[in-house]
């Protein structure tokens, strides 16, 4: 339930561009000697702000001449992901040419971790200082935040694939359930459908079977079996098998003619007609719940796919959020609608918790642009505006939030168009999957007279000039651009205007 609070903002003066190195304890004769001077040179080290941002164009986003950092398309976590700490052992030379770099990639925040205070009050037990920063860098290694981070998994709303992660319980009027009987059991597990189908003739032709044999031993017929002058009710029923088979020919209409029911009572024909019609209600129930489970459209969702991550980059001088979607039948989705919703629990100004509210995303409803025509893969684009969740979010905030997208895909498939049933395909997206700075490779062509969707590039990204700043500050920026223009404008007009020349 508190999957999804926002995480708590980390440390602003350890923001630095390179991680801080923390303070070796000293041997135990120095800390003897001069303790007062070590302790106060460590407290002013600690209190002293580190640098936030290297000072670079805020309009480029790269910065040349930085050490390259192999290109990565997963998540935010592991794709800027930090060196070892400089009393670690140095890494192996890498190629020193001057590369660029998105400018968010060097504003990863140091977030403190627990370890360091539990190695300080174990470092008298280190006999040498080799051994002290191996076991530093073994600590820092297994419980740094990149790691701990990729250890855990996340609890999801909806899964990759759709699923929702929500399971119901203490639902204490399940009689409602059986109202609808006939959703019950197409909503059922194929297991569980084929061993009620099953059930539903066996206990019928059982429950028959058993009618028969009783009025058979009733009324004397089982005990005057071969007698020509005996009027028999149920004819060839000498114990409880013969009356269950003589139950399933009767139910099926297979009519051996060996066993039969005579016009020697009433209650014979009687049981008949009764079976009969029980028979008709069960076949007609069973064989239609059959046919909807199989012409369901909930495996149409498996032909259409999403791409893994979402990027967020610049369109059209706008911050846009975007993921990619596709179809891989022939048979085109008619009347294809895509959602999206946000899951984020907040807390209200009242105080009130609030876990998991949804709220919508704009994408396109307004304009028309959320009906799709889904022939090839189509980039949905989130336009992050004053009415968007993600207009104060920059590249930094991302990396504390904590929330999940859900794209809704549905329409009608062709093949299932004169049924009308609706087909809808689900999936979702978590802050770690969301690429900062990229955007969707193309990876449709034209060949020989019609276009080629090649579907191996369907998830790559590029990665592209983007500033780190939120859509806020880039909208006040330009707003602040614009006014400083027309006031220069109006300068150079007052300059440039004619001097009145005196009259005669």
């Amino acid at each position: 339930m508190l999957a999804y609070l926002p995480r708590p903002p980390t440390d602003t003066s350890r923001y630095g561009t390179f991680p801080q190195k923390p303070d070796l304890p000293a041997a135990p004769g120095a800390l003897v000697e001069d303790g007062g001077q070590k302790v106060a040179a460590t407290a002013a080290k600690r209190g002293a702000p580190m640098p936030n941002y290297p000072s670079a164009p805020r309009h480029s986003g790269f910065v040349a001449g930085e050490p390259s950092l192999p290109p990565s398309r997963g998540s935010l976590t592991t794709q800027h992901h930090r060196g070892q700490p400089s009393w670690c052992p140095p890494p192996a030379p890498q190629d020193a040419a001057a590369r660029l770099y998105p400018l968010h990639a060097l504003s990863v925040a140091n977030i403190p971790n627990s370890s360091r205070g539990r190695t300080s009050a174990r470092s008298s037990t280190v006999p040498t200082p080799e051994g002290l920063q191996g076991r530093r860098c073994k600590l820092l290694e297994e419980d740094s935040p990149v790691v701990q981070a990729g250890k855990r998994q996340r609890q999801r709303y909806v899964t990759k694939v759709g699923k929702c992660q929500v399971n119901l319980g203490n639902i204490q009027d399940k009689k409602r359930f059986l109202s609808d009987i006939f959703t019950t059991i197409v909503d059922l597990k194929y297991r569980w459908f084929l061993f009620v189908f099953m059930m539903c003739y066996i206990v019928t032709w059982v429950l028959f079977g058993f009618i028969y044999f009783l009025d058979a031993w009733v009324r004397g017929d089982m005990g005057h079996q071969g007698d020509p002058e005996w009027q028999a009710c149920i004819q060839n029923v000498d114990g409880f098998v013969s009356a269950l088979l003589l139950s399933v020919e009767s139910q099926r209409t297979i009519g051996y003619g060996t066993r039969m029911v005579t016009a020697n009572c009433a209650e014979g024909v009687i049981l008949l007609m009764a079976q009969s019609i029980v028979g008709s209600m069960i076949d007609a129930m069973m064989v239609g719940c059959m046919f909807v489970k199989i012409s369901r459209p909930k495996k149409r969702a498996q032909t259409l796919i999403f791409s893994k991550n979402c990027v967020i980059s610049l369109r059209d001088e706008k911050l846009c959020l975007m993921f990619r979607v596709g179809d891989l039948r022939e048979s085109h989705m008619v009347d294809a609608k895509i959602r999206a919703k946000l899951i984020k629990s907040r807390q209200t100004a009242e105080g009130e918790f609030i876990p998991l509210e949804q709220s919508e995303l704009n994408l396109g409803y307004d304009t028309g642009e959320d009906r799709l025509f889904l022939v090839e893969p189509q980039i949905i684009c989130h336009v992050i505006n004053r009415h968007s969740p993600f207009w104060d979010m920059s590249a930094e905030s991302l990396r504390r939030e904590q929330f999940e997208i859900i794209i809704i895909l549905e329409g009608i498939p062709g093949a299932a168009l004169a049924a009308g049933m609706t087909c809808q395909a689900r999936t979702s997206y978590t802050e770690d999957e969301i690429l900062w700075g990229y955007r969707f490779e193309p990876c449709m062509s034209l060949e020989k007279g019609a276009f080629q969707v090649d579907y191996s590039r369907f998830e790559m990204t590029f990665e592209v000039q983007t500033p780190a700043a939120s859509a806020k500050e880039l909208q006040e920026l330009k707003e602040l651009e614009q006014q400083e223009h027309s006031t220069l404008s109006l300068y150079w007009d007052h300059l440039l205007q004619p001097c009145a020349l005196p009259g005669p």
